[in-house]
């Protein structure tokens, strides 16, 4: 989730601004979350990757190796 479109519960303002303490704590956690390992990556590359993982499974099954 990105936090472009999140408003605050605590002051009604949009999060990225960053009014009050409560959005300053939502954006810093939400910007750890997005910059963590493999967050750059879309979902229909992790599912393209994992039909290639697939066919190499039944590429190496058949062929008995």
């Amino acid at each position: 989730m990105t936090y472009d479109r999140l408003v605050c519960a605590n002051c009604a303002a949009p999060v990225n601004e960053g009014r009050c303490p409560v959005c300053r704590a939502s954006r810093e956690r939400l910007q750890q979350q997005q910059s963590g390992f493999m967050a750059g990556v879309s979902p229909v590359a992790l599912i393209a990757l994992l039909v290639v993982l697939i066919a190499l499974t039944a590429i190496l099954a058949h062929q008995g190796v």
